[in-house]
């Protein structure tokens, strides 16, 4: 039997080729003899580079950049025929922050921008940048700040980094220093700026924003929004899909002239997951976290598509699961199984991950090796 294992990444505890190595490892305990084919996968956010920089045939970077404190942080650019990708999480990630750490009034997305100058310097026509699990809330200005054209206010002073601050925005500094590269937004979401669905409402408070740090932001990315379509001719930027994406930095490339594509659709495609899909007789994906906002665009929603286009079989094994039966058939879910169900245990699911993809594995090749 051929199975093809892809997870995500399960966040804080495993990567996705540690996820996918687990899987194989429970699969082969109970059939040795079957193929299991590990493609890890992302969908912009954390583990972007990682994954890209397995199937492709380029070179990693590494670059010197600053956390959403300030504090240096080693960053990558991988370098692959004529597109440099960079990766928003390894500046910008929630994860560099501890949770008494986080606070998006004040947070920046100054490192990315170091990350993105550096991909530019590379010689790059393109540049694609994967968005998601970010800690920022600033619409992208800290990045702006580091290529040149941070915002100003009305006597010309740059503002202090952060999201609460951009109200007060005025203009921008000068013109970003980008020679003309194009510029590809790879993100997880297709949500709007501004608004109930929008990056301070949706994403805001796990980024550890109060009600009224979220309204106060929401109202800060309205002004600011406003000052990027003045300063690059463009119009309804707060409304595209994708404009709300990593704290509102969709919406910073957008102005910038880019466009927004799916990150795992981007993904897939680079590392050739359809041939592979094509010569499956299961596929097993897989998150942290298995909710309403995975059948938005993520790793798990997008290979079930896939997967039920060509009536695969498709099982999800997540940290946690919290999307209802009917939905995630709808998607193309056969089953779904999680870690906290499984060790009866939140302590355990968080601690030994590895354990438990493991044992689920071994369940499932006991059901459906031949």
């Amino acid at each position: 039997m051929r199975v093809l294992i892809c997870p995500d990444k399960f966040a804080g505890t495993l990567s996705a080729a540690e996820a996918a190595a687990a899987v194989a490892e429970g699969w082969h305990e109970v059939a040795p003899a079957d193929e299991c084919v590990q493609r890890p996968l992302s969908d912009g956010g954390p583990g972007f580079i990682e994954v890209l920089a397995g199937a492709l045939d380029g070179r990693v970077i590494p670059v010197a950049t600053v956390d959403p404190l300030g504090r240096p942080v080693r960053g990558e650019v991988l370098l692959a025929g004529g597109t440099a990708y960079v990766e928003s999480a390894q500046a910008c990630g929630l994860h560099l922050l501890t949770e008494q750490e986080r606070n998006p009034n004040t947070t920046t997305s100054y490192g990315l921008g170091l990350l993105l100058a550096a991909a530019v310097e590379t010689g790059a026509a393109e540049v694609a940048v994967g968005l998601g699990g970010s800690a920022v809330n600033d619409a992208g200005a800290g990045m702006l700040a580091a290529l040149g054209a941070g915002p100003v206010d009305g006597s010309g002073y740059a503002l202090p980094y952060g999201g609460s601050v951009l109200g007060t925005a005025a203009g921008l500094a000068g013109t970003p220093r980008l020679r003309q590269v194009s510029l590809v937004a790879a993100t997880d979401v297709d949500n709007p700026l501004l608004g109930l669905h929008g990056a301070s409402n949706v994403f805001g408070p796990q980024k550890g924003a109060s009600r009224d740090d979220v309204l106060r932001l929401d109202a800060a990315l309205e002004h600011f929004s406003s000052v990027l379509e003045r300063a690059f001719g463009v119009e309804g930027l707060a409304a595209r899909p994708g404009a709300g994406a990593a704290g509102g930095i969709g919406a910073a490339l957008l102005a910038l002239g880019g466009r927004v594509v799916s990150g795992i659709g981007l993904v897939t495609r680079l590392i050739g997951l359809d041939a592979e899909l094509d010569t499956a007789d299961l596929v097993i994906t897989g998150e942290g976290s298995f909710d309403h906002q995975s059948l938005r665009g993520k790793v798990t929603a997008g290979i079930a598509n896939s997967a039920r286009d060509r009536g695969l079989p498709c099982v999800v094994v997540a940290g946690r699961n919290e999307t209802g039966h009917r939905e995630a058939a709808s998607a193309g879910v056969t089953e779904t199984y999680a870690l906290v169900e499984h060790f009866g245990s939140l302590g355990l699911a968080l601690g030994e991950p590895a354990r438990g993809l493991r044992e689920i594995a071994s369940r499932l090749a006991q059901q459906y090796s031949r």
